[in-house]
């Protein structure tokens, strides 16, 4: 029988309400598929500067790295605002991501035949099936680069290395080869250096990858035709900044942030699975949050970190039937069952 060691940092706001709900699922689907899970906490973001002074401490850090995968709730809040921006709650976040290697990040943005009237977009653009999958490069970019302060200016500095874009691209051609074959690659490349060197990688990436049919589309026409025609999207490649804005745009696709999961990953099997919405500290406490997103971000651990697709597939389908009658408040419609974040982690396992 498998045992796998996983790392909860629960984080702020709503961060410890939704992992709880989450590990719930987990230990439900252990049961069923025959495997057994070790957890161990650690600190990350506000709670850890309340506890250490620092937002990542590096107790954190080693037993991240001491374990097959890493469960993140939340991190953030007004009550950390006036810490020095090394020093945020969001710098731990960043951190971790460094620390372990996590460069790529998979967001998908799929659409829940129950929650289609949520969409704010038409039926017949979003169409019975939509499915998208972004991949976002993590460790580099703008977020990462040198930065600077004087008293009438600032600056950040968009680098990356083409070892940085070739890696982050072959996670992207992988994953098309798995669904569609269609690769669509996100830049700026008529005004920006940066991503020229992005697009001349890609292209001679591409040849490694004949049957992916490659195309190239400017980051501002790309947020265009998200909601234009979303449908024509399989596979999205992206750098940092561009990912980060394009992913929350396309979770408004499909219906709520609370829904959206994503996994961000190494080169290796060790991932962070946390769910793409903040820590909304103004629910926290109220037992209203959505756990959704985080219960997702589990299946997709079990399939892309510990090997476990039987398990991950059981997930999402107890969540899209538990939609078909039961919402929290987030994706309320009349006629539905209002129900609590821990109510709403109780019905997932049932239906497991």
């Amino acid at each position: 029988m498998e045992n796998y060691k996983i790392t909860l940092l629960k984080g702020d706001g709503i961060g410890p309400e939704i992992v709880d709900q989450a590990v719930k699922v987990l230990n439900k689907a252990a049961e069923k598929f025959d495997f057994t899970v070790t957890y161990d906490e650690a600190l990350l973001g506000g709670c850890a500067i309340d506890a250490t002074g620092v937002p990542l401490p590096q107790e954190t850090i080693d037993k991240c790295k001491a374990s097959d995968s890493v469960i993140l709730g939340a991190v953030g809040g007004p009550k950390w605002d006036n810490q020095p921006g090394n020093n945020r709650p969001e710098a731990g976040l960043l951190g971790i991501r460094g620390a372990l290697g996590l460069f790529a990040n998979l967001r998908p943005s799929v659409i829940f035949g129950p929650l289609k009237s949520a969409s704010p977009i038409k039926d017949e653009i979003i169409g019975d099936d939509m499915d998208i999958m972004i991949v976002r490069e993590l460790t580099g970019g703008i977020y990462f680069g040198q930065r600077g302060r004087e008293e009438d200016a600032a600056w950040d500095t968009e680098k990356y290395s083409v070892a940085e874009v070739e890696r982050i691209a072959r996670v992207a051609f992988d994953l098309a080869m798995k669904r569609n074959k269609k690769l669509t690659s996100v830049d700026k490349a008529n005004v920006l250096e940066s991503s020229r060197l992005w697009r001349e990688t890609v292209i001679r990436v591409s040849k490694d990858y004949p049957e992916v049919e490659l195309n190239h589309m400017y980051v501002d026409n790309c947020a265009m035709q998200l909601v234009r025609n979303p449908k024509q999207f399989d596979v999205i490649v992206t750098s940092n900044i561009f990912g980060d804005i394009l992913s929350d745009e396309a979770s408004m696709i499909a219906g709520s942030i609370g829904m959206l999961a994503s996994a961000s990953l190494s080169g290796g099997k060790l991932g962070l699975y946390e769910p793409i919405h903040g820590s909304a500290p103004d629910i926290a406490g109220l037992g209203i949050a959505n756990p959704l997103a985080t219960i997702l971000s589990v299946a997709m651990m079990l399939r892309y970190s510990l090997s476990q697709p039987e398990a991950a597939q059981a997930i999402e389908t107890a969540v899209a039937k538990v939609l078909e009658q039961n919402r929290t408040p987030d994706i309320y419609e009349d006629g539905m069952n209002k129900v609590s974040c821990e109510q709403m982690g109780d019905l997932v396992c049932e239906a497991l």
